[in-house]
């Protein structure tokens, strides 16, 4: 028997939706390359599409009690929410803004000096980027780019940029095709058989539960939305003006008190109380809040110990990228094998005529055509870019792995997954050295490097957190997938459009003080290091993605065997991956805060605080966006919530 779903993909719905995805990705291109003052999409749960969900629900709460015929529904708020957060995957921090921080990179920066020209540029596909014409009274295409002050709509300016945005377009927009591919397949196993908590959609559930009458009628709620609120305004504040007093809650550096050796071998340290993440970490569950803030500790007790036993001395020691590297690929291995009768059962529905999938969002059989389609395009994308083939396969092989990786960490534990460093150029040259690689192939894998150098934005964990909002509000999801897919081919067009007319009019060397060029100078100063200097394969490096590897496999074991095991191996692959950099004090606070009140007064009082916790991320979250609006407003730097 299907499902009945109720009404969720209505036309007013996508129009909204649709309206508002401009506003998100102008605003989100505005405050982030231009002004710097919000990193919202850095976050496991966007600012920007909660603030919107949030007027929203106000609105909402407004006409259900005059016009409650005008009422959204449920499942509307949360249709226009996914449409949102889909534009966030694409404008946010380490997605298309990276693309337009290396496609014309070395074309405007290589010199005599560096020898870029000579080591790579006959590598590069002209039709994935955009030279500067050798006339030089056409010479404003590169020069406008970087310097302002330039009309983005003279033709002789925007002609140029068609034919390489429209390629690398088709390219993320398959890629994003397959990654709906993949949730589909795997998303009824981590969400009906696993029954997976997804911490980062209980804000937004919760906003649109009853049309938000429960939540917002919350004491509780509201008390942990004015703690963060009033914090986070004496801090916009004092920013403006210093002798205001305020609380410090973002990132304190502690190396002051550690200068002598072996301490000072930590590097740096801080400290911080982000209302939003203790909020986040609140809902984690406690071996890995404990895991989390427990191995990032132990990352800084292995550089004193490198220090003392002079390990680091002409070396990377600890490995910490090497050993990301091998615990994010042993959390896919343990995704893939804990489903594995699953995936056996979704094989043989695909090639039967069994209709067991007939409410998943795309019926088995296509989704895996679809994914295998994705496949052949990117071969022959790839093989057009000069890139050889099985280095094709080993490169998008790592990427979907770590993809998957991630959306699981996600889907169960609703942790930051912005992971660095840990991608799949880094790990081929870890495992063969750039020696095995031609220099056609470097070139083209560093051409890749803007989607995989981190991933904050990543498209996957979103969508699959989508299709669980989409279960929970009985949306249809053949629908909801459409809509996602409808909803990502406007963002794509509409981040380009964003991206090129800020940059033409103040310059992204200029005035745009978070426009990505250090992820050109990383790209492309790297390459050339390669092709010079072949990088050998080193030992210690092999050593530490392997051991990472079967640690990480080791800890799940007897976290599945032992109840009493208190470590979980997602908990070390965040923590060596950069991920708890930020936020490893706030983990811990959070994970103090549960634990006292779960030990003194049970589950009730856990769940009865459960509000305040949510109030207190949306609290953050609502200030930081008004700060973000009244910075370019009145063309100011404000204060950001976020580093």
């Amino acid at each position: 028997m299907r499902t009945k779903f109720l009404p969720g993909v209505t036309w007013r719905a996508v129009l909204v939706g649709l309206l508002l995805i401009p506003v998100n990705v102008y605003w989100v291109t505005v405050v982030e390359v231009r002004w710097y003052t919000l990193d919202g999409s850095c976050l496991p749960l966007f600012i920007t599409p909660i603030f919107m969900l949030f007027l929203l629900a106000m609105l909402n709460l407004v006409l259900n009690r005059l016009l409650p015929r005008w009422a959204f529904s449920r499942g509307e708020l949360l249709v226009i929410y996914i449409m949102v957060v889909v534009s966030c995957t694409l404008s946010g921090h380490d997605m298309l803004q990276n693309l337009m921080g290396t496609i014309v990179h070395p074309f405007r920066f290589a010199t005599p000096e560096n020898g870029w020209e000579t080591l790579f540029f006959r590598y590069i596909p002209r039709w994935l980027t955009v030279e500067e014409p050798v006339d030089r009274t056409k010479q404003q295409v590169l020069k406008g780019f970087y310097e302002g002050n330039a009309n983005l709509y003279d033709p002789e300016i925007y002609r140029p940029w068609l034919l390489p945005l429209a390629n690398w377009g088709v390219f993320v927009f398959v890629l994003v095709f397959m990654m709906i591919c993949l949730n589909v397949l795997i998303r009824k196993q981590w969400t009906v058989n696993e029954r997976l908590t997804y911490p980062i959609v209980q804000l937004p559930l919760e906003m649109t539960r009853e049309g938000g009458r429960e939540f917002f009628r919350s004491k509780v709620m509201w008390a942990g939305f004015v703690v963060a609120f009033l914090l986070r305004t004496l801090s916009g504040l004092h920013t403006l003006y210093p002798t205001i007093p305020h609380i410090e809650v973002k990132q304190t550096n502690i190396n002051r008190y550690f200068t002598t050796r072996p301490w000072n071998a930590m590097g740096r340290v801080t400290v911080s109380f982000y209302p939003f993440m203790i909020g986040l970490a609140y809902f984690l569950p406690l071996d890995l809040s404990f895991s989390c803030w427990f191995f990032f500790v132990t990352r800084l007790v292995q550089r004193i110990v490198g220090n003392l036993a002079g390990w680091d001395r002409g070396g990377n020691f600890p490995y910490l990228n090497e050993q990301g590297g091998g615990a994010w690929l042993a959390l896919a291995v343990i995704a893939l094998w804990s489903s594995k009768h699953y995936l056996r059962e979704v094989l043989c529905t695909a090639f039967s005529r069994r209709a067991t999938d007939a409410d998943e969002p795309l019926r088995y059989r296509w989704a895996l055509g679809g994914f295998l389609g994705g496949w052949v395009f990117i071969l022959i994308f790839c093989q057009q870019a000069g890139l050889a083939l099985r280095l094709t396969v080993i490169f998008f092989l790592l990427y979907f792995l770590l993809s998957l990786a991630m959306s699981r960490v996600r889907a169960e534990l609703g942790t930051p997954h912005e992971i660095y460093f840990v991608n799949p150029r880094r790990i081929m040259i870890t495992l063969a050295g750039s020696e095995a690689f031609h220099a056609r192939d470097l070139t083209i894998i560093s051409y890749f490097y803007w989607f995989n150098r981190c991933y904050r934005c990543h498209p996957m964990p979103p969508q699959l957190e989508a299709f669980k909002m989409g279960e929970s509000a009985r949306i249809n999801p053949r629908r909801l997938m459409w809509v996602m897919l409808f909803a990502t081919a406007v963002s794509i067009g509409v981040t380009f459009w964003a991206n090129l007319h800020v940059v033409y009019l103040d310059g992204a060397s200029a005035k745009c003080r978070g426009f990505k060029s250090w992820l050109g100078w990383e790209s492309f100063n790297r390459l050339a290091s390669w092709l010079r200097n072949p990088e050998e394969v080193h030992p210690p490096s092999v050593t530490a993605l392997g051991v990472a590897f079967a640690f990480t496999l080791f800890c799940n074991a007897l976290r599945r065997r032992f109840l009493w095991w208190p470590f979980h191996p997602a908990g070390y692959a965040l923590a060596v991956s950069f991920a708890m950099d930020y936020f490893w004090f706030a983990v811990f606070c959070a994970w103090l805060i549960k634990s006292l009140l779960i030990k003194y007064g049970g589950m009730k009082i856990y769940r009865q605080a459960m509000p305040f916790f949510l109030g207190a991320i949306l609290g953050d979250y609502v200030i930081g966006s008004i700060w973000a609006i009244i910075g370019p407003a009145v063309g100011i730097v404000t204060y950001k919530i976020f580093i």
